[in-house]
């Protein structure tokens, strides 16, 4: 753990002028649980550790619209670049103070996506049955069930009431979404790929329905007790920057 982690704050800290993605996370629901940080560390990349508030972290259960997939400039592609997602994560600070998460998993409906999220880049995607489904203005539905790599039929079933909207949310809100950046192994290597978006439109939630398997099947424990954290957000368009590596130098 670094000596001084870079405080949590609800804008990125620096711009994205030349991304190397773009994209927008829409129709967004948190879900978040209590774990202690000695029983996700084996789980994090080398070089980042649980990043914990108050010496608990958390496990997060995150349910959405990708919409528009876009490489560096280029105009976001409208079918393959939009799908539901959903993702379990944790939370990780680095040696630099970096704060971060870590994705254990990130389910998608859509099949060249997801190829080219495991092959091209490493990353735990899987391919999975996924709707988002609006009951009424206030009311969400994400559905989910995996097909492959598996655990087949693994997969999720949330359904949330959007409540008041948040005007200054609080430390652990902050914690919880301001994240502007992820660590990873790409390429074999540890690296740190930044993000930047507008700061988010909050409202927390009531969980209707909560039916999932997906962090059991990411290595954790199944979440025992309800969620300490429910939220939900329309959404954001999104930025990513070149990966760092383990030194903090952005890759050629």
């Amino acid at each position: 753990m670094p000596s001084t982690p870079q405080p949590v704050t609800p804008d990125p800290p620096d711009a994205i002028a030349r991304p190397l993605l773009t994209q927008s996370w829409l129709d967004l629901t948190f879900v978040h649980w209590a774990v202690d940080p000695a029983d996700v560390a084996g789980l994090l990349p080398p070089g980042a550790v649980p990043d914990a508030l108050g010496g608990v972290t958390y496990v997060g259960l995150v349910a959405f619209r990708m919409h528009r997939v876009g490489w560096l400039r280029l105009p976001g592609v409208p079918y393959l670049g939009s799908f539901p997602e959903t993702n379990v994560r944790l939370y990780s600070v680095d040696d630099h103070g970096r704060r971060g998460v870590v994705f254990l998993s990130l389910d998608a409906s859509r099949l060249i996506p997801v190829l080219v999220g495991r092959l091209g880049f490493g990353m735990p995607y899987v391919w999975s049955r996924m709707r988002v489904r609006h009951d009424d203005d206030r009311t969400v539905t994400y559905t989910a069930s995996r097909r492959l790599p598996g655990p087949r039929g693994a997969g999720t079933r949330l359904t949330v009431r959007r409540g008041e909207a948040i005007v200054e949310p609080t430390e652990l809100e902050h914690f919880l979404t301001a994240r502007w950046g992820m660590h990873g192994v790409f390429f074999g290597r540890p690296m740190y790929l930044p993000n930047a978006h507008p700061r988010w439109p909050l409202y927390r939630a009531e969980l209707l329905e909560c039916r999932e398997d997906l962090v059991a099947a990411a290595g954790l424990p199944a979440p025992a007790g309800e969620p300490v954290s429910v939220l939900y957000s329309p959404g954001v368009p999104a930025r990513f920057g070149r990966p760092a590596g383990p030194a903090g130098i952005p890759t050629p």
